[in-house]
């Protein structure tokens, strides 16, 4: 068997340790690539059975519609298109754009999310807690679209690009900022502190997306390591692992992950296996704890949204049936199927730049539970509350996570703040962006 490594996004990338092959001739005139997309799908999709026997490849207009065409849509929300450069610059976090994310609150005010340090956001000094009220001039109502959903016409990520943001401060005054788009490194950890709730150490971690360091062997996050090894010097008994807006990322950052979360004494057993459509069958391969650190958790408790995918449900998923795991917030995302580039098996996709990043398998725990489709339900439903910073014991889920430490249990009262964005960051992007969403 190949030795296989591998990364999620939104998906699971597996790098192969093979040479890509030469696809086959392309046999209709002026539709080579669309060809090449047609035949790798065929060898690596995971649905391959549901595609159709032959296409004519003339009628789609674009690389895209073809895709778009073909997929197995019952189940296939997530394959997509992009190039080469876009797919390894998002794995290591090499972004470009504004830098920032936005959620509603339950009255439909917008609020800045989240912001990553060396954007031109934040260093413009955005945080987490303003108010958008307008944008480019004009107030955010006027952005609703027909379907509920909203399209700030912020433009492309392309270095550049300009726009106006008035915003309301905490403090009730407000400010308008022009920020122009650019090319920079994000961070994945927005806070990390420690609570004394009920006599205990409490961790919290705020964590947006499983992004490698790169240049690192094996593949890792520094920013992981660097977090863990703070909270195992404070001595922490409890987690709390903020995912709300965690779309995925590197599996092998998954990993390290839930080696530093996993017990000792479970050190060594299986983490996940994964299944690729039957004529691949002789790939599929499976992923063992391998304890890194000192950390001796009995449960983590973990903020989800729907914002929540991928890597951010392969790590709740892993650790399920080995210790108590607490979701508060919202129902996650639900893929519980990845994805690895095929351009590297394809000699025509990469001269032609086209990377193909459709569904290739299936992810199963140690239990063997792998549809989760619908995403993983929370065990305590509780609005989110972005006018309050990272860390600020007034946010909503933060608070019921802390209650949950001191009582076990979360309040009805605290419960009864939840409510269901009608529309929320995820939905605003397709594809990679969607796996790695920020303006």
């Amino acid at each position: 068997m190949k030795k296989l490594s591998w990364i999620i996004g939104l998906g699971i990338l597996i790098v192969w340790g093979c040479d890509p092959k030469d696809d086959p001739t392309p046999t209709i005139p002026g539709q080579e690539v669309k060809q090449a997309i047609f035949d790798s799908m065929k060898e690596w999709y995971f649905w391959n059975q549901e595609l159709p026997a032959t296409v004519n490849l003339a009628n789609f207009d674009s690389n895209e519609a073809l895709l778009d065409g073909i997929i197995f849509k019952p189940l296939d929300r997530f394959s997509y298109l992009t190039t080469q450069e876009a797919f390894t610059n998002a794995f290591v976090g090499r972004n470009a754009g504004h830098g920032f994310g936005f959620a509603f609150t339950s009255d439909e005010k917008l609020f800045i999310s989240f912001v990553f340090d060396e954007s031109p956001a934040g260093k413009d000094g955005w945080k987490r807690g303003w108010e958008i009220i307008q944008i480019n001039g004009k107030p955010i109502a006027e952005y609703k679209t027909s379907s509920g959903g909203y399209d700030f016409k912020l433009g492309p990520p392309d270095p550049g690009i300009s726009n106006s943001f008035t915003f309301k401060l905490p403090d009730g005054t407000t400010t308008t900022r022009t920020n122009i788009k650019a090319e920079y490194q994000s961070n994945s950890v927005l806070e990390q502190k420690v609570f004394d709730a009920g006599g205990k150490k409490v961790g919290y971690w705020a964590y947006q997306s499983f992004k490698a360091t790169a240049g690192l062997n094996p593949t890792r996050s520094a920013e992981v390591t660097s977090s863990m090894e703070f909270f195992q010097s404070q001595g922490i008994q409890d987690l709390i692992i903020d995912l709300r807006y965690n779309g995925g990322g590197s599996v092998a950052v998954a990993e390290q992950i839930s080696n530093y979360l996993i017990q000792s004494s479970n050190s060594g057993k299986l983490m996940y296996t994964n299944k690729l459509n039957a004529t691949k069958s002789s790939q599929n391969n499976s992923k063992n704890f391998s304890k890194i650190g000192t950390l001796a958790l009995s449960r983590v408790i973990f903020i989800t949204s729907r914002g929540s995918a991928s890597a951010s449900e392969l790590v709740i998923n892993n650790l399920d049936p080995y210790m108590e795991v607490v979701l508060i917030g919202d129902n996650t995302f639900g893929k519980p199927v990845g994805s690895f580039p095929l351009s590297q098996f394809n000699r025509l996709l990469k001269d032609n730049n086209v990377e193909v990043v459709p569904i290739t398998f299936a992810t199963a725990n140690s239990e063997g539970k792998a549809e989760y489709f619908d995403g993983f339900p929370a065990n305590f439903n509780v609005g989110d509350s972005p006018q309050f910073e990272w860390g600020d014991p007034q946010d909503l889920r933060l608070a019921a996570a802390l209650q949950f430490v001191q009582n076990g249990n979360v309040s009805g009262r605290m419960m009864d703040t939840y409510f269901k964005p009608k529309w929320e960051m995820i939905d605003a992007f397709k594809g990679l962006q969607q796996e790695f969403p920020s303006y």
